[in-house]
């Protein structure tokens, strides 16, 4: 990490800067804003631009912070791996002992491992990431490979990361951040590779163009019908359901094994790692719950914004 900020900072020097929600510092890269001097910051993010290959078979899952990324990667990590853990009995599998984030790796730290997530060059190659179409690795594009983006309703991920960035302040014992402090920086576009609307519209095209490319789904979707868009995610990565496997409960099996209120107990204790614990990425999960935060002019702000930058898309949350 120390040898990549060094390798960057001049360029980094020239970057507009604004005050982060979790580091110092967020700084505008390529038209998003990204944490700096952090493992998931801009500077991984340039070099992942100069030296990630991908390879055609990958699979890549996209969403912007607290966009339900957590529920996601348990999802496809299970997904993908249903039948790896299907003869050791459920009491052994990699969720029921771990976060979600050790199992299915982030693109960003890839550049900072001195061993990479996949030693096998045959097996699919699971990665997540917070990075902007824009600002992706071309090699992704070139090749192809299948992407998973997830959004969510964007005032439910303002009061999401707004507590998430309260509490690892709080872990750290740094100064909390108000919710009107919170709302101002949102609304302005400044967030963890926001703005919010750019990120969502960016790979709302690439789906548009590339359908069988780009899978696109909303976290309230997903929430609503959770069973149908499972079998819909199983089959685009390439791992359908088989007929036996449905009417053997497989699907509602999975559905069980990432729900919250699992994946919240197995992380009751312990750390992602220094700094972030697990139990902050487990928070209440529900769909709606600006509503207990946002004030109404805050709520027609963000509906103005939403309506002016997306009015275009056919997304509903």
């Amino acid at each position: 990490m120390a040898s990549i900020f060094e390798t960057y900072k001049d360029k980094i020097a020239t970057l507009p800067k604004e005050r982060g929600w979790i580091t110092k510092d967020h700084y505008m890269y390529q038209g998003f804003w990204h944490q700096s001097r952090h493992v998931i910051s801009v500077e991984s993010t340039m070099a992942l631009q100069d030296t990630f290959k991908a390879r055609p078979t990958d699979i890549y899952m996209v969403t912007l912070p607290k966009a339900g990324t957590t529920w996601l990667k348990a999802l496809m990590f299970a997904l993908v791996n249903r039948t790896r853990y299907k003869n050791d009995g459920l009491s052994t599998h990699p969720l029921l002992v771990s976060n979600p984030h050790n199992c299915l790796p982030q693109l960003e730290m890839e550049v900072v491992r001195n061993t990479p997530s996949y030693v096998d060059p045959h097996s699919t190659r699971l990665f997540s990431t917070h990075i902007p179409v824009t600002s992706l690795p071309q090699s992704i594009l070139d090749h192809g490979c299948r992407i998973v983006y997830m959004c969510r309703n964007p005032k439910d991920v303002l009061v999401s990361l707004f507590h998430f960035a309260n509490k690892l302040r709080r872990h750290n014992s740094s100064d909390l951040l108000t919710f009107e402090e919170a709302f101002k920086m949102f609304s302005k576009g400044m967030m963890v590779n926001g703005p919010y609307w750019d990120h969502v519209k960016g790979y709302h095209k690439v789906s548009l163009e590339h359908p069988e490319n780009v899978f696109f789904l909303t976290y309230e979707d997903l929430t609503v019908d959770t069973m149908n868009n499972v079998k819909r995610l199983a089959k685009f990565l390439g791992y359908p359901f088989t007929k036996e496997e449905e009417a053997e409960g497989v699907v509602q099996e999975i559905v069980r094994l990432c729900s919250f209120e699992n994946l919240s107990e197995v992380n009751k204790h312990g750390d992602l790692r220094e700094g972030i614990p697990n139990d902050a990425f487990f928070r209440k999960g529900k769909i709606r719950d600006w509503t207990n935060h946002l004030t109404d002019e805050m709520s027609t702000i963000l509906d103005e914004i939403t309506k002016e930058k997306l009015h275009d898309l056919n997304i509903s949350f």
